[in-house]
């Protein structure tokens, strides 16, 4: 069997028992189980939900993206082999660590396969937060330029790249596009301010002003977390992208959750130690990759030029990357999850064929 097939680059068309379309994004695909199949698996299962829940089968991918174009390389290889696992294995660490801190719960109830989460319905908070621990990236390029105001928060004259910033930064912005917030666009992903969400929070559809407290607490205490256990093994947490929602458990209670993934290579940025120490960074994170796509074509205006779009897409599509920088990202992925959590990765020599057995004989989710 060749590498290519241990890649799992299709992942919404397996044959789950759904009634619902299937939501695929750039990575991840949710298949929305059946009434029946939700109620019967928390009977089942004993999952710590209402008994009137809706649970989704959530399949991770080892595709890639970045600057908005998905990325094959040579060969046939149609995503990076482990990515998928090491993303999973990497937010399951994460979010175990939240719960036995006493933080909060996510949205995931059990873990059939490396590359499968059973997940709980939650109601989505209408924020991405951002926290920042170090001026770098889009931030650091919009403070060379002379900002010094970011989400409504002064920040010092004299920082230099890369420098770690006098305290945890909270710079959160929008998911998806709120309609009729005062002085907030109606765009996707535009930033705003702590007034915004305390003044509007209905609209960002948190519960009560309250809740605002208790977002910026579990996501300042959540950073925390894995900042410390970071440590630990010398990397340095950059920054992250935090997401909530709420559910309700099994006794009815609703309560605020962590949800989507967290203290990934993906969703973060995550410096080697030694390295920053020495004054040079490396990444072990997708920045990586986004720096080695700009190294690799002779043109990368492309690659951050909104006005070339149509551009962009067709250099992905046309473009198969070289073998050794698909590698270069794996080891990469692999690499971290495993300084993570302390494991070897597990992962599948064929995982589509793997996760169906699973779904089928453990779970009663395919016919």
């Amino acid at each position: 069997m060749s590498l290519a097939d241990k890649v799992l680059a299709v992942n919404n068309d397996l044959p789950i028992r759904t009634d619902q379309p299937i939501h695929s994004g750039k990575v991840r695909s949710v298949y929305w189980l059946t009434a029946e199949d939700s109620k019967r698996l928390i009977k089942e299962k004993g999952y710590n939900v209402h008994e009137n829940a809706e649970l989704a089968v959530m399949v991770i991918s080892d595709r890639i993206s970045a600057f908005e174009c998905i990325w094959t390389g040579e060969g046939g290889m149609q995503g990076v082999p482990g990515k998928g696992a090491a993303l999973n294995a990497i937010s399951n660490h994460w979010f175990k660590l939240f719960r036995e801190n006493g933080l909060a719960d996510s949205h995931i109830l059990d873990i059939p396969h490396p590359l499968v989460w059973i997940v709980q319905k939650a109601k989505p908070v209408m924020i991405e937060a951002i926290c920042r621990q170090y001026i770098t990236g889009s931030m650091w390029r919009s403070y060379a330029k002379g900002e010094r105001e970011f989400c409504g928060i002064q920040i010092a004259n004299d920082l230099e790249k890369d420098q770690k910033l006098p305290e945890l930064l909270v710079t959160p912005s929008t998911k998806g596009i709120l309609k009729g917030v005062p002085g907030v666009p109606e765009v996707d992903d535009v930033n705003i301010t702590r007034d915004d969400i305390v003044n509007n929070y209905e609209a960002f559809k948190l519960r009560s002003e309250a809740d605002v407290d208790l977002y910026e607490k579990l996501l300042k205490e959540g950073f925390e977390v894995i900042s410390a256990e970071l440590e630990k093994i010398d990397q340095v947490f950059v920054d992250t992208k935090f997401e909530f929602g709420y559910v309700t458990d099994a006794s009815g209670n609703e309560k605020l959750i962590y949800m989507d993934e967290v203290g990934t290579p993906d969703s973060s940025r995550i410096w080697d130690g030694p390295s920053y120490r020495e004054g040079k960074v490396i990444e072990n994170s997708k920045e990586l990759f986004r720096q080695e796509l700009l190294n690799h074509f002779p043109d990368p205006d492309i690659l951050v030029n909104k006005d070339r779009m149509e551009e962009r897409y067709a250099l992905a599509e046309d473009n198969e990357l070289p073998a050794s920088l698909i590698q270069k990202v794996s080891d990469t992925y692999v690499g971290i999850a495993e300084k993570i959590t302390g494991e070897k990765l597990a992962q599948s020599d064929n995982p589509k064929a793997d996760i169906i057995e699973v779904l089928r004989d453990q779970y009663g989710l395919i016919d």
